[in-house]
This record gives C-alpha cells, sequence and structure tokens, in this order.
C-alpha cells in the first residue's frame, strides 16, 4: 500500500490524519520538525510527502527546497488560511499541490490519490517496451496481440488498454483510480463497477482458473495488480 510521509508540528492535526489516512490503508509516517521529516523522507523513501509550512528545526519551504533537490516524491505543501505567499512560494520550489487549512479529510484524499496517480501514470513503466511477456502472456503494443502460449486471445479495445496497463509494471498494486484514469480517462464518470466487469472478463480470457487467478490478483483495498515473472511459471 501507498506510504505517506506527514511533516506536521500539530499534534491533533497528526492523530487526526494518520487515523483518517490508516482506515483507508494507507502506510503513514510522521514527524514534528523539518529536520525529523526530512531524515525521514530520505530513510523511509514515501510515496507522497504532506508538508506543513511553518515547522520548528527547519520550516516546510526549505524542506521542499531539499526534496525537490534529490527526489520527484509528490509533495504537497499545508499552508494556512489567506497565506496566499505560501503557497505561491511552496509551488515555486517545486510542491505539486497545496490544501489550505482547516482542511477535511475527502479534499485531502482526494488530492492524495491525485497526486499518486499522476506518478504512476508518468513513471515511464515497462510499457515503453513494445512487447512484454510474463510466464505465457505476451502483450504486443505494435501489433496490438495478446498471445496466450503463443495462442491469440481476442479482447475488447478497454480489455487491452487495461491489460496493457496493468502488465507495464508486474507485482505494481494499481489502485482502482488510477486504473480508471489510465484506461477511461481522468473524466470517466460512469460505475466503477465497469472496472470489475472487465477484469473478469480478462480472466477468463487468460487465465486456466479465473476462480482461482495466477497472473491478475486483487489487492484488498486498493485495486489489482499483474504476476511477475518469477510468480508464474512459463
Amino acid at each position: 500500500m501507498p506510504s505517506v510521509l506527514l511533516v506536521e508540528d500539530d499534534e491533533l492535526i497528526v492523530d487526526l490524519v494518520r487515523y483518517g489516512l490508516e482506515q483507508i490503508g494507507y502506510r503513514v509516517l510522521t514527524a514534528l520538525d523539518g529536520a525529523s521529516g526530512l531524515a525521514l523522507a530520505r530513510q523511509e523513501q514515501p510515496d507522497i510527502v504532506l508538508l506543513d509550512v511553518l515547522l520548528p528545526v527547519l520550516d516546510g519551504f526549505e524542506v521542499c527546497r531539499t526534496l525537490r533537490s534529490e527526489s520527484k516524491v509528490p509533495i504537497i505543501m499545508l499552508t494556512a488560511r489567506g497565506q496566499e505567499q505560501d503557497k505561491v512560494a511552496g509551488l515555486e520550489l517545486g510542491a505539486d499541490d497545496y490544501v489550505v487549512k482547516p482542511f477535511g479529510m475527502r479534499e485531502l484524499v482526494a488530492r492524495i490519490r491525485a497526486q499518486l496517480r499522476r506518478t504512476e501514470m508518468t513513471s515511464e513503466p515497462a510499457r515503453a517496451d513494445k512487447r512484454v511477456r510474463v510466464g505465457t502472456v505476451t502483450l504486443d503494443l505494435d501489433q496490438h496481440l495478446v498471445t496466450k502460449a503463443g495462442q491469440p486471445v481476442e479482447l475488447r479495445p478497454k480489455e487491452f488498454d487495461l491489460l496493457a496497463v496493468l502488465i507495464s509494471q508486474p507485482g505494481h498494486a494499481f489502485e482502482r483510480e488510477a486504473l480508471l484514469d489510465a484506461v477511461w480517462g481522468g473524466d470517466w464518470i460512469g460505475d466503477t463497477r465497469t472496472l470489475d466487469v472487465h477484469i473478469r472478463r480478462l480472466r477468463k480470457a487468460l487465465e486456466d482458473d479465473p476462480g482461482d487467478p495466477r497472473y491478475i490478483s486483487t489487492v484488498r483495498g486498493c485495486g489489482y495488480r499483474f504476476a511477475r515473472a518469477d510468480e508464474v511459471s512459463a
């Protein structure tokens, strides 16, 4: 599951955010000052950083500047209401977004997910390779062809697109929202069960036993992942 580093000196906010994020499956790391937060970011390599501006020891701007010089980790600044200059300064230093205090958990979670989706879709995955093989399943982007054990597999266009995303990063757990964005577009407003239907069709096409899938597994509380080559026999 994604890991979130929260660097915030208000312990009440820390407790509330940690509880809210852990309830939906995130791993939450916390630091109460900028220097500790920077050290923890370097040590743990979190998937995203929530960074308060006014921090003891080392302020949020300096932490943001240093992190951005060392890493592409998404950074969301936590700013006080009405401090427009803080928002601008944070963005100029390399922050990806900001949330104004006091904030609601729904807004914070939405912004976290948006940044994580953006990172997933721009991380130059193995999809850059035009032909990907895992076990007996091969996907060829140039020919728009999928085979299993050398035999062609008939897939609908969205099924092919979904498989292309999943197989691009074997072993990686994709969040449902990330898959919906990648395959159906960020403005998708239909039933999210559409994703589950397409997963079922892919399993029926690729798995020896769709009820006990080896290639496409469900990651509870997150989404789906495609097996690594070492997890399936050829």
